[in-house]
């Protein structure tokens, strides 16, 4: 894949204007606090006969509109105390999969929390088991067309309301300190990972891993790839609904998202990544913590790789990040 966006010089410095509605906080505002009093309980199973080194546990708690969400609880079997938890999303067309898949967080150290993606889970891995009960217009097949009328039926708004209260339930727990809750996610999972961050308090560190759902206007114009394509072939249909879909997607885009976070973040990028282009991805993490110049932030350059990025060496830097910052979050304790 030859270098199809701008240089890093000009990534490192780039600031787009993306649209933000007027309502945006006041329409996400609205939709959690809907979400939480439509109540529901976090049900976890007792633990699963699979494992020794860690304890998996089945979790069932509400989502959007109080729906029940699937995710897996991995532990460490031997641990002293509430842990820091580290909640995960899944990249486009995947589910929760099988726990066996996961272990790597427990492993670390951490109670691991990992939420399956409604109505996805049977495009790759090993499925997702969360359905998704709303219907929608007329889509392009895929996810991100879906109920793109309006930002009330749009998909997203499902999906990023249940990794709100994914963070919640994670907190709820007794195995997890609920003041040491980090999120991370690859691709769709980043995305969703920043959807979280903009809109949950008080989160430790937000790790986004060659994030998608940034910068839409130009993501859809840039790439011919999909997922972003969806809207392409979508638009080709519906001619004269530019202004509609992307008013939509405005109120779902991270860079949105990003501008009102405040945890510590590890973001990574690929320079030859044709799923998510970097400018993509800068946008959101230049707009990160807003003008919050004390917060941190990092991006991890692979100038070579396309979507699948730093792979198992991103993870490896996550966990040295997250050791990091969560250092210095219990030094700070310490000294108050």
């Amino acid at each position: 894949m030859p270098r199809f966006d701008l240089p890093l010089a000009e990534l490192e410095n780039y600031h787009p204007a993306v649209s933000e509605p007027r309502d945006f906080d006041e329409f996400w505002a609205a939709t959690v606090a809907g979400s939480r009093e439509a109540g529901g309980e976090v049900a976890v199973s007792a633990p699963l006969d699979l494992f020794s080194a860690v304890e998996v546990r089945d979790v069932t708690f509400p989502g959007y509109a109080g729906e029940p969400v699937k995710a897996w609880l991995i532990l460490p079997t031997h641990r002293d105390g509430p842990l820091p938890a580290v909640v995960e999303f899944v990249g486009y067309g995947g589910g929760r999969g099988l726990p066996a898949e996961r272990l790597a967080w427990a492993a670390a150290g951490y109670a691991s929390l990992v939420m399956d993606t409604r109505g996805q889970g049977s495009a790759w891995g090993s499925g997702g088991d969360t359905p998704d009960p709303h219907g929608s217009g007329p889509a392009f097949p895929g996810y991100l067309t879906r109920g793109i009328e309006t930002p009330e039926t749009y998909y997203y708004r499902r999906v990023f309301t249940d990794a709100v209260r994914a963070v919640d339930a994670v907190r709820s727990l007794p195995e997890v300190d609920a003041a040491r809750v980090s999120v991370c996610g690859g691709s769709q999972g980043g995305g969703i990972a920043l959807a979280a961050a903009g809109l949950s308090d008080g989160l430790v560190a937000v790790m986004p891993d060659v994030p998608f759902l940034c910068h839409f206007e130009r993501a859809i114009g840039l790439t011919g790839s999909d997922p972003y394509q969806e809207v392409v072939r979508y638009l080709a249909v519906h001619r004269g609904a530019e202004t509609r879909v992307f008013e939509t997607l405005s109120y779902f885009d991270g860079v949105n998202f990003a501008r009102r976070a405040d945890a510590a973040s590890l973001f990574s990028v690929g320079l030859l990544d044709p799923v998510c282009p970097p400018s993509t991805v800068y946008a959101a993490f230049n707009a990160y913590g807003g003008t919050r110049e004390e917060i941190r932030k990092e991006i991890t350059v692979y100038p070579f790789n396309e979507h699948e990025g730093g792979q198992g060496h991103q993870w490896r830097a996550q966990a040295g990040f997250l050791r990091e910052v969560l250092g210095s979050a219990e030094d700070g304790e310490r000294n108050a």
